[in-house]
């Protein structure tokens, strides 16, 4: 599962880290380059200003998938 996000500052990326933190999957983010942990708060400060992609596993039901990524937003 995938979903668009453009990450435009150092709160929205903390915003980002927690959310990510508290879901019971792994979620990435990648810019097509690097794809990166969410949970992971140094690496995802290579994202600011950059349009990143959300990426996590198929099995995530889409709904709450979507309301996740709307969230980071």
């Amino acid at each position: 599962m995938v979903k668009e996000l453009d990450i435009k500052t150092p709160a929205q990326v903390q915003k980002i880290n927690k959310l990510a933190s508290e879901q019971p999957y792994e979620v990435y983010l990648t810019n097509g380059t690097v794809m990166l942990d969410a949970r992971s708060l140094l690496g995802l400060f290579t994202l600011i200003g950059q349009k990143a992609w959300v990426v996590a596993e198929d099995n995530v039901d889409p709904t709450r998938f979507g309301k996740l990524v709307q969230h980071m937003a």
